[in-house]
């Protein structure tokens, strides 16, 4: 990047230099030209007020200087100081003679590249009709410039190697605060900061806390895996033992049976968590949007539980009308299903579960609501992260994995939805997840 900005730097600065000397060279031909032209026209009517005055002999006398011709009206040469008249061609159609017979002056500049020379001439019209001509030979402009391209060849590579040195200095000065800012991303307070810089840094600086944050919660989420898996795997291998050392015998045989398949089944569901959780957390997963009709869903989902909540003695109630939505079926049946297990888990014994589902004119409201145990004001902002667990030993009893409210709001987060909680210690819990009908899904969201 340094390099590329250099080098624009010089293009840039080289381009300048050209154009100027392109510039410079337009203007001092111009110049040249100009000075000679004033200089013949001068001369021209210093002659013309001679040879009013009858000294018609100074038109021999500047012969070694100037050139002086006259032309009659019709193109005849009458008088040529350099040059025998009479073997002189018409010059009727001579530039500068037409135009002086015109408009009363006329130039022309007709050079000899075999010579390298220019001749400039400079017309008047006289009283009589006739045309006074005065010419001078000059080195041609463009002579000069060549004779002079060694020193201007020097001059430009010196500007050049000016302009490379000019320019590494600015591109330091210009990338300084972004090469301090890489230097020290975890505090920028002590960085140079151009203005036209603040988005961008403000903009890395942000992405740079997303990135440490997300390790975090990768190094979080690891370590609490690990936990979780290391105590049904634990307790698999200690009733194993158990009955392969023959320390059970008869009816605790089977209990220790039971005890395994328990925790295998602790363990397979946490496993899927686990792995849904990692696809949902996948840039590349995409969503199979599709209109879903959220109270079927709903009831569907009590009936799959109804078994589950039967166990634990908690009634299903359902409260629902028609309501589609444009979503991913399948998260939606997760959604759904981790709700109401959430909240038959954390029931109490004879509480009950209610399932609404609400069409309003833009929004559909899905909400759960519960008798159980409740949360504390200081646990609900966090019963949404992984493995987060109000009351751990019923957790682990009732086989959550502390991973079904994370679904929910990565599903939510996913679909645009809105998430409110309504929970007292006690009394119970109210989930509720509301949706924009027309949802076409809105990436990653913040989860």
């Amino acid at each position: 990047m340094k390099k590329k900005i250099m080098l624009d730097f010089v293009a840039v600065i080289t381009a300048s230099i050209l154009v100027m000397v392109g510039l410079f060279v337009a203007v001092t031909h111009n110049m040249f030209e100009r000075r000679i032209a004033d200089s013949l026209d001068m001369n021209a009517q210093v002659l013309l007020a001679a040879m009013d005055n009858g000294e018609q002999g100074v038109l021999d006398a500047v012969a070694g200087v100037l050139r002086v011709t006259i032309i009659e009206a019709d193109g005849t040469v009458r008088y040529d100081n350099q040059t025998d008249a009479s073997r002189m061609g018409n010059h009727a159609t001579r530039e500068e003679v037409v135009s002086a017979l015109k408009n009363g002056t006329g130039e022309a500049v007709r050079s000899s590249q075999t010579l390298g020379r220019s001749t400039f001439y400079y017309a008047v019209r006289m009283e009589d009709g006739a045309v006074l001509r005065v010419a001078v030979e000059a080195d041609s402009i463009w002579d000069v410039y060549i004779n002079a391209v060694p020193l201007i060849l020097l001059v430009l590579a010196l500007l050049i190697g000016l302009s490379f040195a000019l320019a590494n200095v600015l591109t330091r000065r210009i990338l300084l605060p972004i090469e301090q800012m890489t230097a020290h991303l975890d505090n920028m307070s002590g960085v140079a900061r151009y203005p036209e810089l603040e988005p961008f840094m403000d903009m890395i600086q942000s992405q740079h806390e997303e990135i440490l944050k997300s390790a975090n919660m990768r190094v979080e989420f690891t370590a609490n895996v690990s936990h979780e898996l290391k105590t049904p795997l634990t307790s698999i291998s200690g009733y194993a033992e158990l009955i392969e050392s023959g320390m059970a015998s008869g009816e605790q045989v089977a209990h220790f049976a039971g005890e395994i398949r328990k925790s295998a089944n602790r363990l397979l569901t946490l496993i899927n968590d686990i792995i849904r959780l990692s696809q949902m957390d996948s840039p590349a997963q995409e969503l199979n949007m599709e209109p879903v009709d959220l109270a079927a869903v709903a009831a569907a989902t009590i009936e799959q539980l109804r078994m589950s909540a039967g166990k634990m003695h908690v009634s299903l109630e359902l409260d629902a009308r028609p309501a589609t939505v444009n979503a991913d079926r399948q998260m939606m049946e997760e959604l759904l299903y981790n709700l109401i297990d959430n909240a038959i888990r954390y029931n109490v014994r004879g509480g009950s579960v209610r399932v609404e589902v609400r069409p309003l004119r833009e929004q559909i409201i899905v909400t759960v609501q519960d008798t159980g145990i409740g949360i504390s004001k200081e646990n609900q902002e966090h019963v949404f992260e992984r493995f987060y667990r109000v009351d751990k030993s019923r957790s682990k009893a009732t086989g959550g994995t502390g991973l079904g409210l994370a679904i929910v709001k990565h599903i939510a987060a996913k679909h645009g939805a809105q998430i409110v909680m309504d929970s007292e210690l006690g009394r119970g819990t109210s989930i509720s997840v509301t949706f924009d009908k027309m949802n076409r899904g809105k990436g990653h969201g913040d989860i």
